[in-house]
């Protein structure tokens, strides 16, 4: 039970013995004290006033009395207007940090057999492109969101749809087909999803000229576009695909295992996995099923060209293209059929799709459809949605090859974080090159991984590689940085016996802060499950590291000659190493042993 859930249960029953009155505990709001007056945790008297018919000053007095003399864990008290300032006793933060340094995990709430099972859909890459900067942020979010909820006591199955199918493949595939000349990964030397992203982008320019061409003889641009050799080439290949021709059927299956191979390599670089991959040339057809059953039942509506659309005018949106007059699919029919196979495939008790902001219309419209078609799971869908993360140059565009290459940046950030740690890795005299190697991966990739996720992901973000990497400021080297010195500190001190008896040092005010820091981690935990967030999470870290740092400053470890406050500060600076360890494996951060 943590601090706030005993003073909450303690205020309970005073407002009982004193008032003679059942208080939910959720009227109860409970905050750290201002600095500027004394006392660790402030109640909060104004939302249960008017129910005990008292004045707040009247109600925070009485209170208060009733916890000094019937609640151990209370030193003293002092009332300011409606807020009843407590003041914890020391031995009760001695006690908790002993608790603390015991817990394994602490903060986590076990996985059981009866857990509730959420999955969490993350990545959904394009089969025509490498992976870039945009899809770093999702992978990353869908990642660490599945981790916090299973430290919430989820099961969580992490998931990924691959669009392996469409008018953009075929672009690539056109593209390579018409001016390959066999090219392959291994005879360019590049990574199959790269030499697929080449393509693309050479379509774009081929189609581009096309348009032009067009243009000069007169042609209006809107009908250029429609008209242009490649792009008809490119559908016709789009409806030769889904009709199963074999010799487009094996291009395909070429190339998109070239991406795949590459995809893998970049998953493992980045440190993120799925459980279960879907893939969309699977699905489709499961949803243009749905949408015909749909049709047949009168859910949706065919127009004379033969395209059939769902009308959520009734909704407050518009209609819904769901087949072309071709027969083949868009976008959202294969959702659907991706929504139905997860469900027959797992009992999911909530569905979560980790997907850009951009397509909040699209999730809207998807939970009306998948209702409306009888699923259970239609109405309770969670489109978690997140902002664009940019250059300081600017927006990327992957027709015109000016987007920021995931592995180029992954490797540029190592790159970096091994020339910034070169004088801090060169005082340990003992270090290989190996380890000097594996250190600036944990640092360069650290401070990727944090600098994206620290930002609140519903807004908008610019990524500063030079400002990531940092070691000074709320940063991901800052925190692996003080990680390692005390990790460091921990190395030193092994006579140090962490696991004697208690002690009965009072701790200082810095003490208590960071041990009052220390037992808001359930908390915060608790607070990023409900709200997706792992901002919660990097900023908490940030503040523990900072206090930490602080406390050091002032504060001698090692150097205290007093067994008992020496004993007590190591086992201090070991329970917050703990669990900036375990915040960031959260993040998907990996923290060095030592810098």
């Amino acid at each position: 039970m943590t601090l706030e859930q005993t003073l909450t249960q303690h205020i309970c029953q005073a407002a009982k013995a004193i008032f003679n009155t059942d208080l939910d505990s959720r009227l109860v709001q409970l905050q750290k004290t201002k600095k500027e007056f004394e006392g660790n945790i402030t109640l909060v008297v104004f939302p249960f006033v008017k129910m005990l018919r008292r004045a707040p000053q009247e109600v925070a007095q009485q209170i208060g009395n009733y916890l000094a003399d019937n609640a151990p864990e209370v030193e003293k008290y002092n009332v300011v207007q409606g807020f009843l300032n407590i003041t914890i006793a020391k031995t009760y933060w001695a006690q908790l940090l002993e608790q603390i340094y015991h817990t394994d995990n602490y903060g986590f709430i076990p996985v059981t057999p009866d857990s509730k099972l959420m999955m969490v859909e993350y990545s959904s890459p394009n089969t025509n492109k490498p992976l870039h900067l945009g899809h770093v942020r999702n992978n990353l979010l869908g990642y660490s969101i599945a981790k916090i909820q299973e430290a919430n006591g989820w099961k969580v199955i992490k998931t990924n749809i691959v669009n392996d199918r469409g008018i953009h493949i075929c672009k690539s595939m056109l593209a390579w087909q018409l001016y390959g000349n066999g090219e392959t990964p291994a005879s360019s030397g590049k990574k199959g999803d790269h030499l697929i992203g080449d393509y693309y982008v050479l379509f774009d320019r081929k189609l581009k000229q096309q348009i032009e061409q067009l243009v000069d003889s007169g042609v209006d641009i809107e009908k250029a576009k429609q008209e242009a050799p490649l792009i008809k080439q490119a559908h016709d290949m789009l409806r030769r695909w889904e009709q199963g021709d074999p010799e487009v059927r094996q291009l395909w299956q070429m190339m998109n295992q070239w991406v795949y191979d590459g995809f893998d390599q970049t998953y493992k670089m980045m440190g993120v996995d799925f459980d279960k991959i879907y893939y969309e040339s699977n699905t489709y057809l499961e949803g243009k099923q749905e949408v015909l059953r749909g049709l047949e039942q009168g859910i949706f509506v065919k127009h004379e060209d033969g395209s059939v659309w769902a009308d959520l005018t009734k909704d407050g949106l518009d209609e819904k293209i769901l087949l072309r007059s071709d027969g083949t699919s868009v976008y959202i029919t294969q959702d659907i059929g991706t929504a139905k196979l997860r469900y027959q495939d797992f009992p999911i008790d909530k569905m979560v799709y980790v997907v850009g902001n951009e397509q909040e219309y699209h999730f809207k419209v998807l939970s009306i459809i998948l209702d409306r078609l009888g699923f259970r799971f239609g109405k309770d869908l969670v489109h978690f949605s997140y902002g664009m993360v940019e250059l300081p140059n600017g927006k990327m565009k992957s027709r015109e090859g000016t987007v920021v290459d995931a592995d180029d940046l992954m490797q540029e950030m190592i790159l970096q974080a091994k020339e910034v740690s070169k004088d801090k890795t060169s005082k340990l005299t003992d270090i290989s090159t190996e380890e000097a190697d594996d250190i600036a991966r944990k640092v360069g990739l650290g401070a990727l991984k944090y600098f994206i996720l620290k930002v609140d992901p519903r807004k908008n973000m610019l990524f500063n590689p030079e400002e990531s990497i940092d070691f000074n400021g709320n940063t991901g080297p800052f925190i692996q940085y003080t990680y390692a010195r005390i990790r460091s500190l921990q190395r030193k001190a092994t006579e140090q016996d962490l696991n004697a008896a208690n002690n009965t040092y009072q701790p200082q005010d810095k003490e208590v802060e960071l041990i009052q820091r220390l037992a808001d981690f359930p908390t915060v935990l608790h607070q990023a499950g409900i709200d997706f967030s792992p901002a919660l999470i990097a900023n908490y870290c940030y503040a523990l590291a900072s206090d930490f740092n602080s406390f050091y400053h002032d504060y001698s470890v090692l150097g205290e000659p007093d067994a008992a406050i020496r004993r007590f500060r190591l086992m201090l600076a070991a329970t917050i190493g703990d669990i900036l360890k375990e915040g960031m494996q959260l993040l998907g951060i990996e923290m060095p042993e030592r810098m």
